[in-house]
């Protein structure tokens, strides 16, 4: 029994076309199938039962009613989980449903399966939980003091990350400081949580689940479940967006449960508010921090506490602070660095993986504290900048030292070199209201107007860091269908938007010179391809299937030099055997006739190392992109409304697999980066969230979205595939750092919060 799912279609294309999108048009039709959609005959509904508190103990959990209520065909508690009720990308530490403590609101407590969605919500309503409330602990520096109730056996001190680097006493002609604040935003996914499993009679079961990391959600699911490996089976269906918002389990485990207790199929499916709870977000952050200088501009230390909120449960936080620490000083050569990165626990909604990955916050802070110093120094703040780029040989804070191309100060120099928009005072009568601040609503008509031009760059990692086994396998076939060559490519890399079957299309395509390439559904009936997070799914899975392209194009090649042309040197272009000069020598639905070529490889990049606890000294990171933004912005200053009027970006991807894909992937991250800066921002009081809905958590619309321009530089990595870099995460790192800074000079004032509210440049 298996649900619709979006058919793969065939792509023809090479490394380095602008191949366009096989499910958009499915897309703009409505006719693509997501996660939501998917149902089978049969098939039950499930409902969470969550906490109304944010710290409580629970005391006791009544289902009677709820299992009297027509329609319901089964009511699960923590007693009721078959394997281990704790799960968790980096620590098990969050239970399946929770049993003697709620950690955050909305945490999950109890499961309904019923005939009808309806009936499931109304038996959940009806489930009695008795809880003795806490008091919740909902800042962070509360959480590390030391009366703060112990939120896990081992503290609320999550992880500490410790960069010592050069001299800690350095000293410096020229010394500013600055404290800063970084709202919690959310990945805001269009589509939410979703997915459905259905038994297989023989004790396992088969999800389709939209999700960035199909095997290790295979793997916390077969504890939960305490099922083998191969009896829990997972096929990715059509996901509406990801960000980060799917690489823990959300509803996974509970549609499984519900299946194999019920023996039926059950779907879940998030309502909007119930995806705010349902997914991990962007971590909140307070940031001090101190640099020097000397009176040329030559920066001599960095000094920062960087502190994070990681909500109640930790998922990917060790490795966020991580990041936030290594890339604290931004893309600059700075000699002397002490640098402490915490993260805690909280009653908070739990925080996680979300584009930018720690090095968004941190962005925010080096960047202002950049712009500050140039203004101690009265420098330019783009020659500050330059003056102090990082290059090809530098040595990063954590003591790595960078390789292959380092064009931060020709990002910064390209993004300084474009023209500037018209300014307010250089339109006409008829300028539409849409350009200015507060657009329709007739705000202003240019009074009290001014604009604001700001720089910022940034940088991070690309892939697993601190030594994790990176790595991505997949399978090539080649065979002949109705007398043409055929290639199908399998590998687990989840598609989330990002276009990584056209990618993989394109690499086949161009390895194999075949014409029609078909990538299969992702599932974990092949080697796990990682997850789909750290700009990293073309780069090692890319690699796979590039090695597993090459394999096939051998053999085929070595069957035509042992059969017909042992002289030749020999590829394969547009479907046919070719020699040295490029003239067909023999079709492939010839040479192969009823004979299958299928190779499959496992990709590794090259290997980094953990930090050393107590310096912070290590080569970490496997890769590292770069990216440089000007915004220009109006500000009305009465109001405190801004207007961003245009983004420009210059970006090193080392080579455009697809150049299309790229512009959309600088485009989007910019949209995110824009949001972040002045409109998004999930209110948490009291550790409950106050806006959890698109009507009250606002986001860019394509009438807060700038003209973006952008100069994308291919100046090729060396140690990766094709030469690419990843190129999804800076876009949206340095864009927001940039506005914020357009609108301090534009009004004057020291932000040092985003996102920035109307309050704040008004009072």
């Amino acid at each position: 029994m298996r649900p619709r799912l979006a058919p793969p279609t065939a792509i023809r294309g090479r490394v380095g076309d602008g191949v366009q999108r096989p499910d958009g048009l499915l897309k703009v039709r409505g006719e693509f199938p997501y996660s939501s959609d998917l149902q089978v005959e049969g098939m039950l509904w499930g409902a969470t039962v969550r906490s109304p508190h944010p710290y409580a103990r629970i005391l006791s959990i009544d289902t009677a009613a709820a299992r009297t209520m027509p329609g319901v065909r089964a009511v699960l508690t923590h007693e009721d989980v078959p394997g281990k009720n704790l799960y968790g990308l980096e620590f098990e530490d969050q239970p399946v449903l929770a049993h003697d403590f709620v950690r955050y609101w909305g945490e999950a407590v109890a499961l309904v399966a019923a005939d009808h969605p309806e009936q499931a919500r109304r038996a959940a309503a009806k489930v009695h939980v008795e809880y003795q409330v806490l008091p919740p602990v909902v800042d962070p520096e509360q959480a590390l003091s030391p009366g703060a109730p112990r939120l896990h056996p081992n503290g609320n001190l999550l992880r500490h990350v410790k960069i010592r680097h050069g001299e800690q006493a350095a000293r410096a002609d020229v010394v500013v400081k600055g404290e800063y604040e970084i709202g919690m935003q959310d990945q805001a996914p269009l589509g939410p949580e979703s997915g459905l499993a259905v038994p297989d009679g023989e004790g396992g079961v088969d999800l389709y689940i939209a999700t960035q990391w199909l095997h290790i959600d295979q793997q916390q699911l077969a504890r939960v479940l305490g099922l083998p490996l191969e009896k829990v089976r997972l096929t990715m269906a059509g996901i509406g967006g990801a960000f980060g918002a799917r690489e823990d389990l959300s509803m996974q485990a509970h549609a499984c449960m519900l299946a194999l207790k019920t023996g039926q199929p059950v779907k879940i499916s998030y309502s909007r508010p119930e995806s705010f709870v349902g997914h991990v977000h962007r971590h909140p952050g307070r940031l001090a921090y101190e640099h020097g200088a000397d009176r040329d501009g030559t920066l001599v230390y960095v000094k920062a506490r960087i502190l994070l909120d990681g909500g109640a449960y930790a998922s990917s936080s060790t490795a966020v602070i991580a990041n936030a620490t290594c890339f604290s000083a931004g893309p600059y050569r700075c000699p002397n660095a002490t640098i402490d990165g915490l993260v805690v626990y909280t009653n908070n909604p739990p925080c996680g993986a979300m584009r930018g990955f720690g090095s968004v916050q941190n962005c925010y802070a080096h960047e202002a504290q950049m712009d500050k110093l140039a203004a101690a120094l009265g420098m330019d703040p783009v020659e500050l900048r330059i003056r102090n780029a990082m290059e090809t040989g530098t040595e990063m804070i954590t003591g790595q030292v960078i390789d292959g191309p380092v064009p931060v100060a020709e990002l910064l120099r390209r993004v300084m070199s474009f023209s500037l928009p018209i300014g307010v005072e250089g339109r006409g009568e008829g300028t539409p209201l849409t350009s200015l601040p507060g657009g329709v609503s007739n705000t202003t008509h240019g009074e009290g107007v001014t604009r604001g031009v700001g720089y910022a760059a940034g940088f991070k990692n690309i892939g697993y860091s601190e030594g994790f086994d990176d790595h991505s396998t997949a399978r090539v076939r080649l065979f002949v269908a109705g007398g043409k060559p055929r290639v199908e490519v399998h590998t687990a890399a989840a598609e989330v938007g990002q276009g990584m079957v056209m990618v993989q299309a394109q690499i086949a395509g161009s390895e194999l010179g075949v014409n029609e390439i078909v990538v299969l559904n992702a599932d974990t009936r092949i080697g796990s391809a990682g997850s789909s997070s750290a700009s990293r799914q073309t780069y090692i899975t890319g690699g796979a299937v590039k090695a597993a392209a090459e394999a096939v194009c051998k053999r085929v090649c070595e069957i035509a030099q042992s059969e017909l042309y042992p002289a030749n040197v020999l590829r394969i272009e547009n479907d046919s055997v070719v020699g040295a000069d490029g003239k067909p020598i023999v079709s492939l639905a010839t040479l192969l006739g009823d004979e299958v070529i299928e190779e499959t490889r496992t990709f590794h990049p090259r290997r980094t190392h953990h930090l050393d606890p107590e310096t912070g000294q290590a080569d970490a990171h496997m890769q590292f992109a770069f990216a440089a933004h000007r915004a220009v912005v109006d500000v009305d200053t009465e109001l405190g409304l801004v207007k961003v009027v245009e983004l420009a970006t210059a970006q090193d991807v080392g080579m455009a697999i697809n150049p299309l894909a790229v512009q959309g992937q600088l485009e989007g991250g910019a949209a995110q980066g824009l949001g972040l800066a002045v409109m998004e921002e999930i209110l948490v009081k009291d550790g409950v969230i106050r806006n959890a809905s698109f009507t009250d958590y606002l986001l860019p619309t394509i009438l807060d979205m700038p003209p973006v321009r952008m100069d994308i530089l291919e100046l090729g990595d060396p140690n990766s595939p094709y030469g690419l870099k990843g190129v999804g995460e800076p876009p949206t790192i340095s864009s927001g750092p940039a506005i914020v800074a357009a609108i301090r000079a534009a009004t004057g004032r020291d932000i040092t919060r985003v996102p920035v509210r109307p309050h704040d440049l008004t009072l």
